[in-house]
Formats: structure tokens, sequence, C-alpha cells
């Protein structure tokens, strides 16, 4: 099978023994997921949906996920303020949920919500929208964080990958990112409304379905802006799974894909994830400067639950190759990049 093998025909993700039926990466979900199909015990089946909404001044997060033997429910509020820049998770541990969540099978229909004494959180599709819309209580400092928020999604490009690991067959990690959504809508804080404007800010989502093996580091950056009048995302990352069949570096530029080989992420040697990072690229279409601005970093330690995960937010700069050899250069666009080592 050939590098950045690309499916094309519709069928089931899983074969009968609930191994992977084709490794590679797609346009869209055309491999049809469907949880009874899974071989591996039910606690360890992990879905989950993120959306980030992301802005040049400030950025929202959410997270609603059913993780077999656990689920996390979580908010952020991140403001990019050039001399005090600050950020707030909060969120919510749920034991066993075990598919209670019922997420959807696909990220084409289907609504996710939550709903207790602490947050009500819904996801909503409807035709080419998400509505995401709900109130965490005690956000912060005993104060409430409320959001209201549409992004709209034409018709496009985006990225999937089903990915197999080498020492369990039956473990996979099937995920989307869509990237491109124009946002419109607010949260708001502490008396503060942070506003999303659909000519400027764009939200993402990253649709995630498998069986994972229990350790795992990985590396994974977004971003969106507007280059030349035009819709431009990168989705860049590698490290979870065997990712021989394909990587899930890609670029979007209105509305297409255009689909990259291997990109590097040069940390700091210094071990200080915000001092700059630069990018590299196997194909040298995608070379980019990083400056950070905010670390969202957070450690979790529950016995057999442990993360450690730096989520940097910065502004990159660099150019970009599209498939034609097309050549865009952004400057200090706002976006993330993340290194996680997540045992669980």
């Amino acid at each position: 099978m050939a590098r950045n093998h690309e499916v094309t025909e519709r069928h089931d993700l899983l074969n009968a023994d609930g191994t992977l039926a084709e490794p590679g990466w797609s346009k869209s979900l055309i491999q049809t997921y469907n949880r009874e199909a899974i071989a591996a015990p039910k606690l360890k089946i992990k879905e989950w949906d993120y959306y980030l909404i992301l802005a040049d001044k400030h950025a929202v997060a959410f997270t609603l996920s059913d993780d077999g033997y656990i689920g996390m429910q979580s908010a952020s509020l991140l403001v990019f303020d050039e001399k005090n820049p600050w950020e707030q998770t909060s969120s919510i541990l749920n034991f066993f949920p075990m598919g209670k969540m019922k997420l959807p099978r696909t990220s084409d229909e289907g609504d996710v919500r939550y709903h207790d004494k602490k947050l009500d959180l819904d996801f909503i599709k409807t035709g080419n929208t998400r509505h995401i819309f709900g109130e965490y209580r005690q956000f912060k400092d005993g104060k409430s964080l409320k959001v209201d928020i549409t992004l709209t999604q034409p018709p496009m490009d985006t990225m999937v990958i089903a990915t197999p690991w080498k020492e369990d067959k039956k473990a996979f990690y099937y995920n989307q990112k869509i990237n491109c959504m124009r946002a419109s809508g607010y949260a708001e804080f502490d008396g503060v409304r942070y506003e999303f404007n659909p000519e400027t800010d764009f939200g993402t989502l990253d649709w995630g379905r498998g069986v994972w093996t229990y350790d795992n580091t990985w590396y994974w950056g977004s971003g969106n802006t507007v280059v030349n009048g035009k819709p431009f995302g990168f989705n860049i990352g590698y490290g979870f799974g065997d990712t021989s069949a394909a990587s899930e570096n890609i670029l979007f530029y209105d509305g297409k894909a255009h689909k990259l080989d291997d990109v590097t992420f040069n940390l700091p040697e210094n071990g200080s994830y915000t001092d700059p990072w630069t990018f590299t690229s196997s194909d040298g279409r995608f070379e980019m400067d990083f400056v950070p601005v905010i670390d969202r970093a957070a450690k979790i330690s529950l016995k057999v639950i442990e993360t450690d995960q730096h989520q940097v937010f910065g502004r990159m700069s660099g150019k970009a190759i599209l498939d034609d050899g097309t050549v865009l250069e952004i400057k200090d666009v706002m976006c993330f990049a993340e290194k996680v080592r997540m045992k669980y």
C-alpha cells in the first residue's frame, strides 16, 4: 500500500474480526463507523467531539466525550492579551459511561447533549450549521461561562484518517478534522462578551472514535485564516498509531484539500514550551515559525489515568504550498500546536 493511501470507496470501517478494513486517509467519512462492530471491550472504546473556536484575541473550546471507563466534559476560555494572556479550563469527570453518552456514529448528523447541575452543553447539527450553546456554572471564581456560537460548514473537503496500531490489531483511531467553519456568536464570562466574526474567525471540529493502546504520545496542530480572500486552514500531526498508510497532514484552501507528507514539530531544546518553535516538512510544502503566546498545560494523575498536555497557542508565519505549486504566505496567524502524553 502506497504512502498516503487515499480511501475512495464506501464500506464498513471494520472487518468482521474488528480490525481496520482499509487504513488510510479520505476527504470525508466514507468508511462507516459502527460501535457495535468493535471487538474490544466497551471499557476501551473512546468517542469524543471537540470544538475549538478561535479569534485573533480569544478562543473557546468544548469537549463532550465517552471514553469507556471515564468521560470528560470540559470548557476552555483563552484570552490572548499581549501583557497578560490567561486561560481557564474546567472539566467534569464521569466514571464508566461506556456508551451512555450516545455520541453519533457520524459527524454528518445527530446531536450531542450534556446536562447536569454544573454544565448544560449542546452540539446541534442542522443542515450546514453546527450550533454550540450552553452554560458552565461556577466555571471560574464562582462565575459562569455562557456560550452561543454557530459554525457554518459549506460543502468542502475534510481530513479523515483511519489508523491502526501494530501492537494491537483490534485497536484503531478513526478521526475527522473539519477546518474553516466560519464562526459567529459569543462567549460571555465575568461581564465580558467575547465575540466571533464570521468574516475573520473560524471553528474546527475534532471528531474521534476508536480503541487505543494504553500509552501514547502525539503531536497535533491546527489553524484557520483568510488568504487572498479565501479560507485557508491546516491540520498537522503524528505519533498516534501506525501511520505508515497515511499521515494526517493537510492544507485546506477555498474548500479543497491539498495532502502533505510528513511534518516535524521542532520544539525548543531547552524544554520550554513558550519559546519559539519551527515546523518543517519532508516535501518542503509546510515551513513555519511559531511564536507561543500561552501554554494551556494540564496534568492529571488518577492511578490508571495519567495525562501530560501542552496545548500551546501562538502566532504562525511562513509558507504553505498547494498541490499545483501555488505558494501561500501566512503571517502571525493565531493557531495552536500541542504535545500530549496520555495513559488511559
